[in-house]
């Protein structure tokens, strides 16, 4: 009988990188859908009268569309299932982008990049979660981070598109604004023959399904733990039980502070470029984007290398000196570009851990609920801020908005420096007890039922 492995420790097969690939549509649509809004709205200004608080709700629909998304998916995949929301949601994205090329009024095309930003939740909250739970713990870092450096590839292609095409015409930002759909129906495909978490349903007492993906995609000699009882109490209970409550508060403030500079000023990057008295802001946030693109690769490569809470403290920490050299040292022209792309690129880097960090912090029951509470947190901030910000600019000026944007991200630092835990080498199938490894397994050849059998007398597990 060969040595059976557990299906976390099993190495990286080329189902794992297309279950990554598979995830990456989504995030590549949501890092285009986001980048794509600051430049369309400038342009559409005109066409539809725009003012700043229009232009601020534009910018800010599709992340409180994300706001509700996630918030409301999450109990749903942890109760029903991943695969069928990440199998679909992508068509229903192209639908709706579509749409937004025939809008004749602002109203319109607020409602539709809300409902984007509705559909994008819901997959950032399957997404994440269906890679976490078949990637194997040595990799699981990386390959998470494909879906940071795919949404920073979004954002980057977007801010690209934006620059090619502004000067094609007066429906310039409707193409704009209707091409995020192509990606979503590009990974389409690729969508349909990942299957569901065996984690998931060995959690909801589907041990013979779990069993067929198992022998499938890894082989009769992988295992997986049993699945641990777990209390019949609602998501949201739980996750502010005493058992998780610190978990979920470290995930909500850490995502909530990472993405309101982020988003707040990449999102009016030629505008923030401007009142920092660069003249072409377009050129500027060119540059800013690029090292954006920079940062999550480099993200990539060290995601694995790090502790998780060294990246995370560290990186909160040197984006706000980052931040705070920009605001107040007076560059010139080109010195205020290349401290704003330097800030983008270790916001950027630091952003891979949105994509590992939460979906560690929490059990499997809890996992989908927990990530999308997290992304809830974090897209109300960041579109309270992003409608905020050309507000503030006008009434305060650029350096006190800054200034705000350092006040956040030292808060971060500070709150993760006391409460984030290391979760880098953290076992998902042991993560409901807190026991270690002594549970009992099911694996996916002959001795299956014996397993099984072990796991109706009680043993605990996922």
């Amino acid at each position: 009988m060969s040595k059976q492995i557990l299906m976390e420790d099993v190495p990286l097969r080329g189902f794992h990188l297309r279950v990554a690939f598979s995830g990456t549509g989504g995030q590549f649509s949501d890092g285009f859908v986001l980048g794509i809004i600051g430049i369309a709205v400038s342009m559409a200004a005109g066409a539809l009268h725009l003012n700043a608080i229009w232009m601020g709700a534009l910018g800010a629909a599709s992340l409180a569309g994300l706001f509700f998304g996630s918030m409301f998916a999450g109990p749903v995949a942890d109760r029903y299932g991943r695969r069928t929301i990440f199998a679909f949601d992508m068509l229903l994205f192209a639908v709706i982008s579509a749409a937004q090329y025939f809008v004749t009024s602002p109203a319109q095309l607020l409602v539709l990049r809300v409902l984007l930003g509705l559909v994008l939740g819901a997959d950032y909250v399957v997404s994440k979660s269906l890679v976490t739970e078949f990637a194997p713990r040595r990799y699981r870092g990386r390959l998470l981070s494909v879906l940071a450096a795919a949404w920073a590839a979004g954002y980057v292609c977007a801010y690209l598109a934006g620059f090619a095409l502004r000067n094609t015409g007066p429906d310039a930002w409707r193409i704009m604004l209707a091409a995020s759909g192509l990606p979503a129906l590009l990974i389409l495909p690729f969508r349909l023959g990942v299957p569901e978490s065996p984690m998931w349903l060995m959690k909801r007492g589907r041990k013979d399904e779990a069993l067929g993906i198992i022998r499938a995609k890894f082989g009769s000699e992988t295992i997986l733990r049993a699945p641990t009882a777990t209390p019949q109490r609602g998501a949201w209970s739980e996750l502010f039980s005493a058992r998780w409550r610190k978990n979920t508060l470290v995930g909500c403030v850490f995502y909530t502070c990472q993405v309101i500079p982020y988003f707040a000023l990449g999102t009016f990057s030629p505008k923030v470029l401007q009142a920092l008295q660069v003249k072409d802001g377009f050129v500027g946030g060119l540059v800013y984007n690029v090292l954006l693109l920079a940062g999550a690769i480099f993200g990539l490569l060290i995601a694995d290398r790090l502790s998780r809470r060294a990246f995370l403290v560290g990186s909160f920490y040197l984006a706000a000196i980052g931040l705070a050299v920009l605001a107040y040292a007076g560059f010139g022209p080109l010195g205020t570009i290349l401290a704003f792309g330097l800030f983008a690129c270790i916001l950027s880097a630091a952003a891979n851990l949105e994509f590992i960090y939460p979906p560690e912090l929490f059990p499997t029951h809890l996992r989908a609920s927990g990530v999308g509470l997290a992304v809830a947190s974090s897209r109300f901030g960041s579109a309270i801020s992003t409608f905020l910000l050309p507000v503030a600019v006008q009434q305060v000026g650029i350096h006190a908005a800054l200034g705000v944007c350092v006040a956040v991200l030292l808060f971060g630092g500070v709150f993760c420096h006391l409460f984030a835990p290391e979760t880098g080498k953290e076992s998902l199938s042991d993560m409901s007890s807190g026991h270690g490894s002594n549970e009992p397994a099911v694996d996916g050849g002959q001795n299956a039922s014996l397993h099984t059998s072990a796991h109706r007398n009680g043993n605990p597990g996922i």
